[in-house]
């Protein structure tokens, strides 16, 4: 399953070290000059995302920040399986500058991997205290009250995205278009109307045309997912919580999933479910989407930018995609879109390699300016957007293809610094969003002619209006609870998750009359599992976190 921008996922049997001789004191550095900005490259790794590895200095933005500081990073991606990249620096006890471990992340602070950042923050990091200030006491270790990493995105009040940046079940719109744009509310209406059109045109661009994919590689498992929501309920990762009595439970057993499935399987015996949705891997899927192939799929707008961005550029409306709101039922509320929320089981840390701690988190504290967030999330006024004589910013058309560009992105450096650092969100003391996505005056200008008439055909401003407005769950997300590793509730997860992925597999590309054998086979086997550690906890986290909310 996922769990944006960031994914409880189960993590590889614990690997011991020892970082004996491995402490570093925190407070050390290499610079003697309070204020130095002799140059300097450190290294940091990225082990939440792939991309091109390069020096930030190559890019616009980290040359600006590099004039600034005198630092410069140079930054390399996973590639391969996470877990054993991971364990492998555990395993040696090198450890780059700073380290984003993704899913590893609980491993590195329990080998030891990083040093505490408290009196860092402390002494030399004012900016990073300011935004970060609600959520300093959420960063901190439960167990020895210490700070080893800064997690990603802390909210300075809520923005609603105009256009849906989450969760949704996509079309392609000139599946719409063809039936007369419908309102499409439930799974079997979506379903239907994709059948139908794939029927009258097997054939995209000379290539068979995919009715449904699904992604299901490494921890990018969406299968359960969509069924998640299609019943109503929000991404909480291995739990639903229910909003009424606000308790959590499991859900791969529900009624609701296996209903859900078999309808899947009834796709594949159609030909219209991707065969391939259980083997093909992420480049793959991604390339897929950005064919134009694809009638329709379940996914996280942030997962799948790169082809949304793609199709947009490639100047076809009609084969682009609009995102749903899909439910089982039309009487179902959805929980697509997310409230604010502060996620801290996903971060980014200074490792006990770093050859210059001191240097390291002034670079963050100058990163966390607003300045230097308006650089790395709007870019250079005059250049990728302007301000208005109201002062609210806004990107022309041209603005707007330019930032489209993945090659332009990459150059000038959003990409790199798009999300894994220190960053904020919500909006800033001069009332603008803190990134264009965010901001209606962005979304409104960037609307092509197609845009324009389905927001027309469905009455209407902004692509988000089709969507419910989020339900207050000060829990959100309670994906982010941090399981101790070797733990009753963390083995249960792990265990859970793989039953999953290798039942969810064999459910959709079964013969629909091995169906019910099969799902009886996979619940028999998944209620065996002891579930009341894990559930315990999730529920205390649930109820923490709504006391919590209540004492602000």
């Amino acid at each position: 399953m996922i769990n944006k921008k960031f994914l409880a996922v189960p993590l590889m049997a614990a690997m011991l070290f020892t970082a004996a001789g491995c402490t570093k004191d925190q407070s050390a550095s290499t610079s003697s000059s309070k204020n130095d900005k002799s140059p300097v490259t450190f290294t940091y790794f990225n082990a939440g995302a792939a991309g091109k590895d390069l020096n930030t200095d190559e890019t616009t933005i980290g040359k600006e920040l590099e004039k600034q500081t005198g630092v410069n990073f140079k930054v390399e991606h996973i590639v391969g399986d996470v877990n054993t990249k991971i364990g492998t620096m555990i395993a040696s006890g090198k450890y780059p500058d700073l380290l984003v471990p993704d899913q590893g992340i609980d491993k590195v602070v329990q080998a030891g991997g990083f040093i505490d950042l408290t009196d860092l923050i402390n002494k030399h990091a004012p900016n990073l205290k300011k935004l970060y200030g609600p959520y300093l006491n959420q960063m901190k270790d439960p167990k020895d009250g210490k700070i080893y990493f800064i997690p990603f995105g802390a909210s300075q009040g809520y923005a609603p995205y105009p256009d849906i940046q989450q969760s949704a079940f996509w079309i392609r719109r000139d599946v719409l278009k063809e039936a007369g744009y419908p309102k499409v509310k439930t799974v079997d209406e979506y379903f239907k109307l994709i059948e139908d059109f794939q029927k009258k045109h097997p054939q995209t661009n000379g290539a068979p045309t995919i009715g449904y994919t699904s992604l299901n590689y490494d921890w990018r498992f969406t299968v359960g997912d969509g069924a998640r929501h299609a019943a109503g309920y929000g991404n909480d990762g291995g739990v639903i919580v229910d909003t009424k009595t606000q308790k959590a439970s499991i859900f791969a057993n529900k009624d609701w999933m296996k209903n859900y499935l078999q309808k899947l399987n009834d796709l594949n015996a159609k030909g219209v479910f991707d065969k391939e949705s259980f083997v093909s891997n992420y480049d793959e899927y991604l390339a897929k989407i950005a064919s134009g192939r694809v009638l329709g799929f379940f996914d996280y707008q942030w997962e799948v930018s790169q082809s949304l961005n793609s199709l947009a550029k490639a100047g076809n409306d009609d084969m682009r995609y609009m995102a749903l709101p899909i439910t089982f039922d039309s009487s179902t509320r959805d929980a697509y879109v997310d409230p604010p929320a502060f996620v801290n089981n996903r971060g980014i840390g200074i490792t006990v390699s770093a050859k210059d701690p001191v240097r390291i988190i002034k670079y963050l504290d100058a990163l966390c300016k607003e300045e230097n967030q308006k650089l790395v999330m709007w870019g250079i006024k005059g250049q990728t957007y302007e301000v208005n004589d109201k002062g609210r910013f806004y990107r022309t058309p041209e603005e707007i293809a330019q930032t489209q560009d993945q090659k332009f992105n990459d150059q000038f450096g959003f990409t790199t610094f798009d999300w894994y650092w220190p960053v904020g969100d919500g909006l800033y003391s001069d009332g603008n969003a803190w990134g264009p996505a965010k901001q209606p005056e962005v979304a409104q200008a960037s609307y092509t002619e197609g845009d324009k008439k389905l927001l027309s055909a469905y009455g209407i401003k902004v692509f988000s209006d089709l969507f419910a407005k989020p339900e207050n769950r000060p829990w959100y997300p309670a994906w982010s609870a941090q399981l101790e590793q070797g733990s009753p509730a963390q083995i249960y997860d792990q265990r859970s998750q793989d039953l999953q992925k290798k039942y969810f597999a064999k459910l959709v590309l079964a013969k629909p009359s091995q169906y019910n054998s099969l799902w009886n086979e996979f619940t028999k086997q998944y209620n065996a599992l002891d579930s009341k550690p894990y559930e315990k906890i999730m529920n205390k986290v649930v109820q923490d976190r709504i006391k919590l909310a209540e004492q602000k």
